[in-house]
């Protein structure tokens, strides 16, 4: 993917180091759990809280001869999500396999969508702010895409000194991951900005938001740069569960790279 800026840069963001200014560039990937009673490509329950290993069923578990068929609500709750994004929904749409090896990936692979997903490019508006005068500024935020995938089990590594446990009821629950582009300049506009994509989701009915449960996960890229100089390279920050998390994590990252 071509990284394209689309900001002019902004005094006011920029981060003062020992060899000047630097301007923060911030990504993000939202992983949403799909408002569904069943999984994405199983009749298995979405059910949050019940008891391990309960709502697995043969697909979930990859039992030999098995074949995955998708949820219909899945996709139209993807495409909800599409128009509330104002983003272009897809007439074709093509399902991957994204290949690693895990103890609670029991397939081998996960049911992504890589070359050709749902939906396509689209925006949010942010308001940052209020500045020292009280004045909130509003910032376009772009969506590079929207694809649905499966969301992988759970290791549990604390009820036992010597073995790990793994609980499948996860396994095979759909997610929508919602790339933004590289617009994001400051953690306050990335708490913004999941903050309103939380708010739009809830609207829609299309993810509950409560990521306490792991409903609403973000991996924040982050990298730093002379103002207006070419893209710096970035370092991914995993599942991150929180926004005031996020905030932290992103104001963190970018000193320790400057």
């Amino acid at each position: 993917m071509t990284l394209i800026d689309t900001r002019t840069p902004d005094p006011k963001r920029f981060i003062p180091g020992a060899t000047g200014d630097w301007e923060v560039i911030i990504g993000m990937e939202i992983h949403a759990q799909v408002t569904s009673q069943s999984k994405l490509f199983s009749g298995a329950s979405t059910e949050f809280g019940a008891e391990p290993n309960a709502n697995v069923s043969l697909v979930d578990a990859a039992m030999p001869g098995m074949l995955p068929v998708i949820n219909e609500e899945c996709v139209a709750q993807a495409v909800r999500t599409g128009l509330g994004l104002k983003a272009k929904i897809n007439n074709r749409s093509v399902f991957d396999r994204k290949n690693y090896f895990y103890p609670d990936l029991p397939q081998g692979y996960q049911i992504s969508q890589f070359k050709d997903p749902i939906v396509g490019e689209g925006k949010v508006i942010v308001s940052v702010g209020p500045d020292k005068q009280g004045n909130f500024e509003d910032i376009e935020i772009g969506i590079e895409r929207l694809h649905l995938e499966q969301d992988a089990g759970k290791s549990i590594h604390d009820q036992h000194p010597t073995m790990s446990f793994v609980d499948l009821n996860r396994t095979g629950v759909a997610l929508m991951e919602i790339v933004s582009k590289p617009d994001l300049r400051s953690s306050e506009e990335a708490r913004a900005y999941v903050t309103k994509l939380r708010t739009i989701l809830r609207y829609l009915g299309t993810c509950d938001g409560n990521m306490e449960e792991g409903s609403l996960r973000a991996d924040v890229n982050v990298s730093v740069r002379k103002p207006g100089g070419e893209f710096g390279t970035r370092c991914e920050i995993k599942n991150v569960n929180s926004i005031r998390f996020i905030g932290q994590a992103i104001e963190y990252e970018a000193r320790r790279q400057i």
